[in-house]
């Protein structure tokens, strides 16, 4: 499983005009089930996200959770995420969850993250949605689960 972490001032999700979703202070999930991804994915990438520290304390380091720094927390599915560009110039989506077993797991991280704590605002699986949102850093984290790899993309 992969999620593609930003750090937002502000942020919405809407769909067929209408926000379905929207946060201040926190961050933003974009969510990539892949085919080997089960309910224990789920479960550990809820844990991840909500520990994650990458919120500034009083001294200016990254060493808040999005718990400890009040925030909330937007997560949109976005199958894309699971895809791969290592092969020539067209992506493929062959690595992503059939949409019926990833909804059940984007589903379940939500419901993880609420149950730690976290308050969380979702998109709407398989639907065409826009989102909005002001980085703030920026910073934006690649979250994967199976390989227990946190890479950083942009600071």
């Amino acid at each position: 499983m992969r999620v593609i972490v930003q750090r937002v001032v502000r942020a919405e999700v809407r769909e067929g005009g209408s926000v379905r979703g929207s946060i201040g202070r926190g961050f933003v999930g974009l969510v990539g089930v892949e085919t080997p991804d089960g309910a224990a994915e789920a479960a550990r990438m809820a844990e991840k996200l909500a520990h994650l520290r990458f919120f500034e304390d009083s001294a200016g380091k990254m060493n808040q959770s999005v718990l400890e720094a009040g925030g909330d927390v937007l997560l949109v599915p976005n199958f894309t995420v699971a895809g791969s560009t290592r092969k020539g110039r067209r992506p493929s989506f062959d690595g992503a969850k059939a949409p019926e077993e990833a909804r059940c797991l984007f589903d379940a991280v939500c419901e993880e993250m609420v149950k730690l704590g976290v308050r969380v605002e979702r998109g709407v699986f398989g639907a065409e949605m826009q989102v909005e949102l002001v980085n703030d850093g920026p910073v934006t984290l690649l979250v994967e689960v199976g390989s227990d790899q946190i890479s950083t993309f942009a600071r």
